[in-house]
């Protein structure tokens, strides 16, 4: 058997994490199950399907960086390591796949592939994350939690930062970067996901986690997620501010600055069309990105109120 691990990490995911440990089992030399303080049936699930279980100490923050290092930890003599997280299953062929790529090229530090969602169309939210999963193949900068990492590199930049409760998976990767690793997504399907996601304050909530990544890893990296928080700042903030200054002094200028939302929004229409999303699709998904900056802005200011209270980062769930 080629020497790739896997770590799956997971909290309360049922049948998800089941299907998960289907897909894994037989594709590796070991496999380690991290569990997050489950109030379900998923340690003995796990242990059902023969990974070997490690049980988070629930007494500190959770977070997926703490989990993935906890895994990669109890690994012996790791080489090549397979992240997914419990509501993913991994597509058979990825690990061969991906452990070629990293032997033919041993200035990688890690390797991705295609993730999508299994219930696409189940709501306009699963829609919206099927899309942002589906980047192009080469060189990338960062990625999604799903990657077959370096063991070397890994230990090189020390595993990811426990501290960081969203995004952690974007300042691994930039870790890895200034590290001197290059990072790659290969043109192959590596997993589907199941975000489960169907309401709205399900989406609010996942919106106001991404802005709290948005702060916590451009805090840490300056150089990082600089555009992102720019256009929060801008949409969510200075431009609402400027609005009700107008409606006090001129209601018309008001008017024509609120404009500003509606060629933001065409613009994202078109930019999603150009892409490849049916018009339909893109006239909806660019009402909930224009949108996610308002949430967006809530994330970076708790993360800023933390901070300065020197309060623990406590994790953002959405489902």
């Amino acid at each position: 058997m080629i020497p790739v691990d896997v770590v799956l990490i997971g909290r309360n995911e049922g049948a998800r994490l089941v299907a998960a440990l289907t897909s894994v089992m037989g594709q590796a030399r070991q496999v380690i199950y991290v569990d997050s303080g489950s109030a379900d049936d998923s340690v003995a699930e796990a242990r059902r399907a023969g990974a070997t279980v490690v049980a988070l100490d629930m007494s500190k923050p959770f977070t997926a960086a703490r989990a993935r290092n906890a895994g990669f930890a109890a690994l012996k003599d790791p080489q090549f390591v397979q992240f997914i997280d419990g509501d993913c299953v991994l597509i058979d062929g990825f690990v061969q796949a991906g452990h070629a790529h990293l032997i033919a090229n041993p200035d990688l530090g890690m390797v991705t592939g295609w993730r999508s969602e299994i219930y696409r169309d189940a709501s306009v939210f699963n829609q919206l994350a099927d899309f942002e999963w589906r980047r192009p193949a080469g060189e990338i900068l960062t990625c999604g939690g799903d990657m077959m990492v370096r063991a070397k590199a890994f230990r090189a930049i020390g595993g990811f930062d426990p501290a960081v409760i969203a995004a952690e998976d974007d300042e691994f990767c930039t870790r890895l970067r200034k590290g001197g690793w290059r990072l790659e997504r290969i043109p192959r399907e590596m997993t589907r996901h199941d975000a489960d996601t169907h309401r709205f304050g399900q989406w609010w909530t996942r919106a106001v986690r991404t802005g709290h990544g948005f702060a916590q890893v451009g805090d840490l990296h300056p150089d990082y997620f600089v555009r992102e928080r720019r256009r929060v700042l801008a949409y969510a903030l200075v431009l609402p501010i400027l609005i009700l200054v107008a409606l006090l002094i001129w209601w018309p200028l008001a008017v024509l600055l609120s404009g500003a939302y509606a060629l933001n929004y065409g613009r994202t229409v078109q930019g999603l069309m150009r892409d490849g999303l049916p018009r339909t699709e893109a006239l909806c998904h660019a009402l909930f990105i224009t949108l996610s900056k308002f949430p967006n802005l809530i994330g970076m200011a708790t993360y800023g109120l933390r901070r300065r209270r020197n309060a623990q980062m406590r994790i953002i769930e959405y489902k």
